[in-house]
């Protein structure tokens, strides 16, 4: 219904959950009755072009909040941590930032899951990093099984992703984008690998098929 009303056939959903209404303070106690925000809209988180071209990115100096202090399975709207790595990139020139957590590890991008190729075998970091059970992440890794590459979840590191054959970030938002840069190193061949365009054109059948299936009901 909140799809209808915005008028939307090609966008994006975000269901909120809240506690309600409550006084001022820590209490989740003195909240009322929980409510559900739906919001239904376009989105474009990064420019096109980047698409075809691929992204750079950075490393953010700002580390990503250990699981112990907050678990990423819990998608809450605490986004600080994720906010100030953003801003490191934008400082930078680029529009995303890769986070590691405090062990040095790479655990995600400030709002996207990460992958890298590396000799066929693709590799993305595991939960225990603290990267979040994105949704787009799971799906990814579906499609680069049906091209019948291998992916694994060690830890990573930048060294590792310095040195991978191809790069590209997952997201509901953004969908598949290409990486070619990392700290100003070239990964690959400086353009988006032909695994990741596999994976972006599969992607795309995917979410239309998807699409025109909501449409039909």
């Amino acid at each position: 219904e909140t799809v209808e009303a915005n008028q939307i056939e090609n966008g994006y959903v975000r269901v909120i959950y809240t506690r309600g209404i409550g006084t001022l303070g820590l209490n989740p106690f003195t909240c009322g009755t929980p409510q559900t925000i739906i919001i239904a809209a376009t989105i474009s988180l990064y420019p096109e072009s980047l698409y075809d071209e691929g992204m750079p990115i950075v490393v953010a100096s700002r580390p990503r909040i250990p699981i112990a202090c907050l678990d990423p399975k819990i998608k809450g709207l605490n986004y600080l941590n994720n906010i100030m790595a953003k801003v490191e990139a934008l400082k930078a020139g680029v529009y995303e930032a890769l986070m590691l957590n405090c062990d040095g590890h790479v655990s995600e991008c400030t709002g996207d899951n990460i992958f890298i190729l590396k000799d066929g075998r693709m590799f993305t970091p595991p939960l225990s990093s603290g990267a979040l059970h994105g949704i787009t992440r799971c799906t990814a890794i579906d499609l680069v099984a049906d091209l019948d590459v291998p992916t694994s979840e060690p830890n990573l590191t930048r060294y590792d992703l310095y040195n991978a054959d191809e790069c590209f970030l997952t997201g509901t938002g953004a969908e598949i984008v290409p990486v070619v840069k990392i700290d100003q190193r070239v990964i690959g061949s400086g353009r988006p690998g032909p695994v990741t365009k596999k994976v972006v054109k599969a992607y795309k059948e995917l979410t239309k098929i998807s699409g025109e299936r909501i449409t039909r009901r």
